[in-house]
């Protein structure tokens, strides 16, 4: 069994400024779910949204985040700021709570492809490995850090609680 190569952090508060689009597939779709995030992410591309979202940032991470919110689940693509951002029509303002995080780094040929694979290893491998620690929900989020050796490297976290 390969053991996913992660570790428990402890972070400070942090606020992305997300915009968001609401995946329709089934959670247990991930093709179809994966699709969904493809499509958001060629849309803010193109649009020029993303570029706004990259003006406006504190750093050079992009954030992609997945978030329950009545039901729905939601997905972002945000940026860290400490700009006070007015939420319109798609955008919210997410707060991710100071505590443990699990975190599991990683590299692939692009930043969907490193979304893809750190989710999967963390939601499928890690957070399973994790005696004492739960994900008891919350938003989590996929970091893209940049690019070294034509890779795009970065990381997943996840808020975890001890049980």
């Amino acid at each position: 069994m390969y053991m996913a190569n992660y570790t428990l952090e402890q972070k400070e508060s942090f606020t992305v400024f997300g915009l968001g689009t609401e995946l329709k597939s089934h959670y247990t779709d991930y093709a179809g779910i994966n699709k969904e995030k493809s499509d958001f992410w060629q849309a803010v591309g193109k649009d020029g949204r993303l570029d706004t979202l990259k003006a406006m940032a504190a750093n050079d991470h992009i954030f992609a985040v997945s978030e329950a919110v009545n039901n729905k689940m939601m997905y972002y693509a945000g940026v860290m700021t400490e700009e006070s951002v007015p939420a319109s029509e798609g955008s919210r303002v997410i707060q991710f709570p100071k505590g443990e995080y699990l975190v599991v780094k990683g590299e692939a040929k692009s930043a969907e492809e490193l979304n893809n694979q750190l989710t999967g290893i963390a939601f499928g491998q890690a957070l399973p490995e994790v005696k004492n620690f739960a994900y008891v929900g919350g938003p989590n989020t996929t970091v893209a850090m940049g690019e070294r050796n034509g890779l795009v490297f970065g990381e997943v976290w996840i808020p975890v609680v001890k049980k």
